[in-house]
């Protein structure tokens, strides 16, 4: 990679400071399964708050954002945290820690989680899991030379229907899957950047929001988020696909264990150089692999869906969004809480494979319990980083309005090396990232849960 030069040991004295990188021992805890983690919160509102509820269980001992009011509003449940701006004060001070949660700025997410993982904490980090491909491996190669727990915020791949839905793709309920459908009503987009100059409220840091942006001036539309808010700006979020693609092409990646695409090809407007679009849709196709025949992956977005029927089977009614799996033999449809195999009459009688994915007692909960026991999480780094950036892939060709020819191995689209900088993405000076080790492209195997 041509664009960062800086070294890793550069990054993390002038960024991070603090990491067993620079000889610093790990500092987690051996936790009997009934002693409680010390657990810091980085992000503390929005999905910061419904994550911070969610592992209330544990000691909450320090909290972390930019925005003093919404530390303020965090500290009320948490008067006893210690209370942080920085994250990376934070992480440098607090030698009782033994596990973040993530919920900043899709932008920012690597930043804090590469710093705890090379500390040795224990880390759960919202979706997208990181805001470029690049920045996916990163977190990967981190997250394997850890070996701490790690999990990604996609809920919805806790949930029984899900597990049931990967078990009768894999047994052929279906016949063997070689296209897939996903489709998401949210339309947020559009609209450029917004004009007019706003003073920055006295209570947030600006500048440590923007973090690796390009410096723009403060405007209440990206924060605090209303609507789309930040999400829309490709310099903070990217729009739809990077977020509700971590939940609704998780289910693919997950049932037929996609790993990398060979091409990827987005359709939609003419892009906009700051806002993604409220509409847009994205080709993925994914080599044969194993048993499994190749695979083609259809992503569209904005109150559009598939005009797809196989024979005389429409897709039914009353899925805004979905995913459909076409199998040689017959349809899977899903949503995050139904499925269907399709058509009805052919499997009226059809006796389903017994459950051998073991429910989950939470998408949380599982990430607490492996920090004290070592037990797996099912959406662990190694795993959600491959999906994260299938998810970012779309966003490049989308950007640059060409289809990708995509190199796993070298991190490269070999037919476009304009696609470079979003490849690895822009991080101003004194946020710039250490180059990989290794670039890490294969995933782990198949997981059991």
């Amino acid at each position: 990679m041509t664009r960062t030069k800086t070294t890793r040991r550069q990054f993390l004295r002038t960024s991070l400071a603090v990491s067993t990188a620079l000889g610093v021992p790990s500092i987690v805890r051996a936790r009997s399964p009934n002693e409680k983690l010390n657990i810091g919160i980085i992000g503390a509102m929005g999905r910061g708050l419904a994550n911070t509820r969610a592992v209330e269980s544990e000691n909450i001992v320090a909290l972390c954002d930019v925005d003093e009011q919404n530390l303020a509003r965090a500290a009320e449940r948490h008067p006893k945290a210690k209370r942080w701006v920085d994250f990376r004060r934070m992480l440098e001070a607090k030698r009782d820690l033994d596990a973040v949660v993530v919920s900043t700025t899709a932008h920012t997410h690597v930043y804090p989680t590469l710093m705890a993982l090379d500390l040795g904490l224990h880390v759960y980090c919202e979706k997208p899991l990181a805001h470029t491909v690049y920045e996916c491996r990163l977190v990967r190669e981190a997250a394997a030379r850890a070996g701490v727990a790690t999990q990604m915020g996609i809920q919805i791949h806790a949930t029984s229907n899900f597990r049931r839905v990967v078990e009768l793709v894999r047994t052929k309920a279906i016949g063997a899957v070689r296209e897939v459908h996903v489709w998401v009503a949210r339309a947020w987009g559009d609209g450029g950047r917004p004009p007019g100059f706003y003073p920055v409220p006295r209570h947030l840091h600006w500048d440590l929001w923007l973090g690796p942006a390009r410096y723009r001036c403060y405007h209440p539309i990206y924060h605090p988020r209303r609507g789309p808010g930040w999400y829309k700006f490709w310099d903070f979020g990217g729009g739809t696909l990077p977020d509700l693609g971590s939940h609704w092409n998780d289910l693919p990646d997950w049932a037929l264990e996609l790993d990398a695409p060979a091409t990827i090809e987005a359709f939609g407007p003419p892009p906009d150089p700051d806002t993604a679009p409220a509409r847009m849709a994205v080709k993925y196709e994914f080599p044969a692999r194993n048993d499994r025949p190749a695979v083609t992956l259809y992503w569209y977005q904005g109150h559009t869906r598939p005009a797809y029927y196989k024979g005389d089977v429409p897709i039914p009614n009353g899925f805004n969004n979905g995913i459909l799996f076409v199998g040689d033999e017959g349809l899977i449809l899903a949503d995050y809480r139904r499925h269907l195999l399709l058509p009805a009459e052919k499997y009226r009688d059809f006796v389903r494979p017994e459950p051998f994915i073991p429910d989950s007692p939470g998408h949380h909960q599982e990430w607490i319990l492996a920090c004290k026991n070592g037990t797996p999480t099912s959406a662990d780094f190694q795993y959600s980083a491959g999906l994260t950036e299938m998810n970012q892939l779309g966003v490049v060709a989308y950007r640059l309005q060409k289809k990708l020819l995509w190199d796993a191995d070298r991190m490269e689209a070999t037919n476009a090396p304009e696609a470079e900088p979003l490849i690895v993405g822009y991080h101003r000076q004194g946020w710039e990232l250490p180059p990989p080790r290794r670039l890490i492209a294969v995933r782990q195997p198949a997981r059991g849960r």
